[in-house]
């Protein structure tokens, strides 16, 4: 299990020293964000090596589409090398396309990974929103290069088909046009919810279908919904969306999956991928709120306003709240399937 390692508000090193003091008590690795060699230099300086050696997100521009793009995975991953376990980058819809010469150039760069980053796995993310069977098809494209997989991105991927389910009954109304304050929203919140709560069964036949082909296979876990304003997903898998109206007794929402749904996706993961070939990233961004430092004041000797510390100690307080669901749903897994995972 890894949780997504950054600072998260404006200080200095002491809140990635407050980040690191949190992941040990967690148990969890980290995964990072790298835009470049020496932001990734300075990040590997703090973040946890331990119980596994971090992840790395590269930019969202990175494109593996171009020849510019594979040349940054290369260069990263031959640097990095025996520090990271893997590298993560987003997929473009041209990829749905299955382009002939990508393909070849994707084996090449397997081959060039094996040979100078044997340790390194580039998973490509499902981000772009591609059709679940699309990206099923790329997978299936790419079974023979070893070192390179897929990350399978829950919130995208939920949202995605939250929204193709919502119009197959609402062909002239877009999920993502409503909003909560929207005063047609009561009349149609069981048709939203009931869109929304049938992603995780598309989500679940995705997981296992990329788990049969026996590549290791990376998550990155969040909840989310479509009425969300802005970013839509990257949330608590605790989080309900709050809406003027009661709905079932309550006056907001359900989200994608809660932590029902989280554990089932963890079963199906760890069931569907090869022994000891799953991980899973806590990537939540969006929380707000403050926690006393408790424990960690010591590292803010010099902070005359300790805000931020409490704002960035929150956010890591929220990150192990979810690897805790994370970790109760493994453990409600019976222990032949459990042993499946990677061992610390």
């Amino acid at each position: 299990m890894h949780g997504l390692f950054q600072q998260r508000v404006s200080g200095d090193d002491a809140l990635l020293r407050l980040a690191r003091l949190r992941f040990a008590q967690m148990g969890v690795s980290a995964e990072v964000y790298a835009d470049s060699r020496d932001g990734l230099e300075y990040m590997l300086r703090y973040a946890p090596t331990a119980p596994r050696l971090p992840v790395v997100h590269l930019d969202r521009d990175v494109n593996l589409l171009q020849e510019q793009g594979r040349a940054v995975v290369r260069d990263f991953a031959a640097r990095f090398a025996g520090r990271i376990t893997g590298l993560v980058v987003h997929d473009r819809r041209g990829m749905g396309d299955l382009p002939a010469g990508w393909l070849a150039a994707m084996h090449d760069l397997d081959a060039v990974l094996g040979k100078e980053a044997p340790d390194v796995t580039l998973f490509v993310e499902y981000a772009a929103g591609l059709e679940p069977g699309r990206f099923v098809q790329l997978a299936e494209h790419l079974q023979d290069a070893v070192q390179v997989s897929c990350c399978i991105d829950v919130g995208h991927l939920g949202i995605r088909q939250a929204c193709a389910r919502f119009a197959r009954h609402h062909p002239d109304l877009a999920l993502t046009d409503l909003a909560v304050t929207d005063p047609r929203l009561p009349d149609l919140a069981a048709d939203v919810q009931a869109a929304v709560g049938g992603a995780l069964g598309d989500v679940l036949d995705v997981v296992r279908a990329v788990g049969r082909l026996g590549k290791p296979v990376h998550f990155h876990l969040h909840d989310g919904h479509p009425l969300v304003r802005g970013l839509s997903d990257h949330f608590s898998f605790l989080t309900r969306v709050p809406v003027p109206f009661g709905y079932e007794g309550r006056r907001s929402l359900g989200m994608l999956y809660g932590p029902g749904g989280l554990a089932s996706i963890v079963s199906a993961a760890i069931k569907a991928c090869r022994p000891r070939g799953v991980s899973f990233t806590i990537e939540v961004h969006q929380v707000e709120g403050r926690l006393p430092l408790g424990d960690a004041a010591s590292l803010f000797p010099n902070w005359r306003d300790t805000t931020n510390a409490e704002r960035m100690n929150y956010w890591l307080s929220v990150l192990a709240e979810n690897a805790t669901l994370i970790s109760q749903a493994i453990a409600d897994l019976p222990e032949l399937i459990r042993a499946r995972l990677p061992q610390p």
